[in-house]
C-alpha cells in the first residue's frame, strides 16, 4: 500500500488505494460478522460512505501528479496485475470489477483519453455499464470536480428536444414562462453524457453537429449565441456505423463522437465478475433495505454464476436487490422470477401416469425397469416444461441450459410435438404426425 507524504496530501496521511482497502475490509466485517446489531451495521456502513467520500475529494492535481509520475511500461501483465497497475495510478474505478481483458482494456483507453477533452463514444448491449464508463471518464479527467450531466436522448419527445439540450426563452413558445437553461448550460466546464444517441431524431443530430463545431448554442426562441465548454461523452447500444451507412445517423456526427471508441463485453464473456457484483450490489441492497447482506443457498449461487443475463449488470443489480427483498436470510431458487426460475424449481415432479408404471411392471429385468421408468420422466419433464414456455422449444432450451437441436431430438424421441402446447391450440393429445418445431 502506498502512503503519500503528509507534505504532498495535506491533513490526509493515507493514500487512494489504502482507502480502498480499508473500505472493502469494512464491508467484508458486515459480510461476515453475523453478531452485529442493526445499529453496528448501519454504523459501519456510514464509515464506509464517509470513506469514500474521502476518496472522491482528493484533489484531482494529486491524482495526475501520482499518475504522471508512475511510468505505465508497456509489458504484457496479467489480468492481475495489470488492474493492480490501474490502481497504484489511482485510478478511480467507480465500481467497476473484474479482470476481463476486454474491460481491462476499455478501463485503460479511457485512464488514457480522460484527462483530454476528446469526444469518446461508448457502445455495448443494454445494461453492460456504459454510464459506469462515462463516470469513469469523468472522475478520472480534469474536469472531476465540475458538473457530470446525463441525458437520455430516446426518452426526450421530439418535438422538446433542443428546449431539452439547448434551454429555452421566457415565451418561446407555450409553456415557456421563464427562461430556462439547457443540459450543455448546466454541464459547461464539466461533461454531458448523452445517452441512447442511436435514438437521436436526424434534426436533433443536425443541431448537436452545430454544437461540437462552434461550441457554442443557442435556446429556443433566442438568437444570441452562447459559449459552452463540455466534455461530450455519448453511448449507445446500436451500431452506429451501420446505421450511418443506411442513413439513419449522420456519418459526419459519427465520426465527430467516435474519436476515442470503446466497447464493454456484456456479463456473459465477465463471469469472473460475476462473483464481485454479487458481493457489491448484496452490500448496497442491504444498506437500501437497512438488512444484512443475504446470504445464497449453493444450488441458487451456482444457477446465477451459469445464468446468461441478457439483461447484463442491470439485470443482476435487480435481481440481487429481489432476492434480499423476499427472501429472510437466505434467498434460494424460489425466490428468483418466475420467468427465469429453473423448472426444477417451479413444482414438484408429478407421479408416473399409468402407463408407465403397467411398463415398469411388465420390465424383463431391473435395468429395463431402470430405463422405462427414466424415459417416462424424460418425457414428463419435456411436457411440463414445454407447458410451461408456452411450447417455445427455443425458450426451454435457453432454461435448461440445453443445445436446442439436442432437445429437438429428444421431443422426436418421446413423439412430443411443441404446437400442442401453444395457446390456443385444440389439437392436444390428438397425437400427429409432424415433428417437434
Amino acid at each position: 500500500m502506498k502512503i503519500i507524504p503528509p507534505a504532498s496530501r495535506g491533513s490526509s496521511a493515507i493514500s487512494y488505494a489504502g482507502l480502498l482497502e480499508k473500505i472493502e475490509i469494512l464491508r467484508s466485517t458486515l459480510r461476515w460478522a453475523s453478531t452485529l446489531a442493526r445499529p453496528e451495521i448501519e454504523k459501519l456502513l456510514r464509515q464506509a460512505n464517509t470513506l469514500r467520500d474521502e476518496v472522491m475529494q482528493l484533489s484531482h492535481k494529486e491524482r495526475f501528479v501520482q499518475a504522471a509520475a508512475t511510468e505505465v511500461e508497456p509489458v504484457d501483465l496479467a489480468p492481475g496485475a495489470r488492474r493492480r497497475a490501474l490502481l497504484d495510478r489511482s485510478f478511480v474505478f467507480e465500481g467497476a470489477f473484474g479482470d476481463n481483458p476486454q474491460l481491462l482494456e476499455a478501463l485503460e483507453i479511457a485512464e488514457k483519453a480522460a484527462p483530454t477533452d476528446l469526444p469518446v463514444l461508448i457502445d455495448g448491449e443494454s445494461g453492460t455499464g456504459k454510464e459506469l464508463m462515462a463516470k469513469v471518464i469523468h472522475a478520472n479527467g480534469s474536469r472531476s470536480d465540475k458538473p457530470y450531466i446525463s441525458v437520455n436522448c430516446g426518452a426526450i419527445p421530439d418535438n422538446l428536444l433542443e428546449s431539452e439540450l439547448f434551454g429555452h426563452r421566457k415565451g418561446a413558445f407555450t409553456g415557456a414562462v421563464s427562461d430556462r437553461k439547457g443540459k450543455f448550460e448546466s454541464a459547461h466546464t464539466g461533461t454531458i453524457f448523452l445517452d441512447e444517441i442511436g435514438e437521436l431524431p436526424l434534426p436533433g443530430q443536425v443541431k448537436l453537429l452545430r454544437v461540437l463545431e462552434s461550441h457554442e448554442i443557442q435556446r429556443v426562441g433566442s438568437d444570441e449565441p452562447i459559449a459552452v465548454d463540455a466534455r461530450i461523452v455519448a453511448a449507445t447500444n446500436r451500431n452506429l456505423r451501420r446505421l450511418s451507412e443506411e442513413g439513419t445517423f449522420r456519418e459526419d456526427l459519427f465520426y465527430r463522437l467516435s474519436v476515442i471508441h470503446l466497447t464493454l463485453p456484456p456479463l456473459r464473456e465477465r463471469r469472473d465478475e460475476i462473483p464481485l457484483l454479487f458481493a457489491f450490489f448484496g452490500d448496497e441492497a442491504a444498506e437500501a433495505l437497512k438488512r444484512r447482506p443475504i446470504k445464497m443457498t449453493p444450488r441458487l449461487r451456482d444457477f446465477l454464476l451459469r445464468y446468461r443475463y441478457p439483461g447484463n449488470i442491470r439485470e443482476l443489480r435487480n435481481m440481487i436487490y429481489r432476492l434480499s427483498c423476499l427472501a429472510g436470510d437466505t434467498a434460494d431458487l424460489e425466490h428468483l422470477p418466475p420467468d427465469i426460475r429453473p423448472t426444477s424449481a417451479v413444482s414438484p415432479a408429478a407421479p408416473a401416469p399409468a402407463a408407465g408404471a403397467a411398463a415398469a411392471a411388465e420390465a424383463t429385468s431391473l435395468s429395463d425397469a431402470k430405463r422405462v421408468a427414466s424415459d417416462e420422466a424424460e418425457k414428463l419433464f419435456l411436457e411440463r416444461g414445454l407447458e410451461q414456455v408456452g411450447g417455445t422449444v427455443a425458450e426451454l432450451a435457453r432454461r435448461c441450459d440445453m443445445n436446442r437441436s439436442h432437445l429437438q431430438t429428444l421431443l422426436k424421441k418421446h413423439g412430443i410435438h411443441s404446437k400442442d402446447f401453444r395457446k390456443g391450440n385444440s389439437s392436444r393429445g390428438e397425437g400427429g404426425t409432424e415433428g417437434a418445431t
